[in-house]
């Protein structure tokens, strides 16, 4: 590697000099020459997640988790509820997409969405409720009353 590698490696780097600088440079050297994969369809399926943004609040008697998912089906949607907590997963598929030098702006997510959330306080799953208007997502989970719950007396026999 002659001397204008090195200086390239060196600001890719950002090195300033000393003993860290040059594992820097390595490193990137590596992270430069390493092969690129090119992308298969499996490949493209085990893609990261975007994490779908919520708004969870409380009314006396239930949790209710509302989220905008604009441009998805409701077949695409995955809700899924057990007492403690909620999980919202699903897909949004561009219909038509246009070279990527045309774009000028790209900011909406496309692909694979999820989020998991704990609930503070526990739900009934088996009366939770899912509806789906103008891209807008509402579950509503409702909360386990304590009042319904009864302390038991130990007899002695």
């Amino acid at each position: 590697m002659d001397k204008n590698d090195e200086q390239f490696f060196a600001s890719l780097a950002g090195a300033r000099g000393g003993a860290d600088s040059q594992y820097e440079i390595e490193l990137a050297k590596a992270n430069a020459l390493a092969p690129r994969p090119t992308k298969r369809k499996a490949e493209a399926e085990s893609e990261p997640e975007g994490q779908l943004t919520v708004d969870v609040y409380q009314t006396p008697d239930a949790i209710v988790v509302e989220s905008a998912i604009a441009g998805v089906r409701p077949e695409d949607i995955d809700v899924n509820v057990t007492p403690d907590s909620i999980s919202i997963r699903g897909a949004r598929q561009r219909e038509k997409q246009a070279e990527d030098e045309d774009y000028l702006y790209r900011e909406c997510y496309w692909g694979r969405f999820g989020r998991s959330i704990i609930l503070p306080q526990e739900i009934d799953p088996e009366s939770a409720e899912v509806t789906f208007k103008n891209g807008i997502l509402v579950v509503t989970l409702p909360k386990i009353s304590k009042k319904k719950t009864r302390k038991l007396r130990v007899k002695v026999e």
